[in-house]
């Protein structure tokens, strides 16, 4: 469906989402970022249930706190992820997902599928910005 007629999360989110297991390297999640120009990550445990999200803010809060940036290697992403992740069912409306990104302070929201746990897209600001910009 296109932008123009995108009423809900699923239809407006970005599919193909990346994820990183909470137990990573934080290398590796920086990696992953760096290398599918992302600017955050769904954290994900063993079982594929999504389980926070691991921005490049919570990256930068890792550089600046000396003892973390000093351990850098040794550090898993569930040292430094946001958790729990913020999430929003795919069939939700985009006016409930603007609401709890404005509530939460968020800008992103990890979209799950029917199960309610496994993710499959994010929704960003920039994702709405993009609905509103053709409506």
């Amino acid at each position: 469906m296109s932008a123009t007629t995108a009423y809900t999360v699923g239809e407006a989110m970005t599919s193909g989402i990346v994820t990183v297991n909470a137990s990573a390297p934080l290398t590796e999640a920086a990696a992953l970022m760096d290398a599918h120009h992302v600017h955050g990550l769904a954290v994900v445990d063993a079982t594929g249930a999504v389980v926070g999200v691991l921005s490049q803010t919570d990256l930068l809060r890792a550089r600046v706190v000396q003892h973390l940036w000093a351990n850098l290697k040794r550090l898993a992403v569930r040292h430094v992820m946001t958790a729990p992740a913020i999430t929003i069912p795919v069939g939700a409306s985009l006016d409930d997902a603007a609401e709890l990104m404005e509530q939460r302070r968020v800008h992103r929201l990890v979209v799950v599928g029917p199960d309610g746990v496994t993710p499959v897209g994010v929704l960003s600001v920039s994702d709405l910005i993009h609905v509103m910009a053709h409506e």
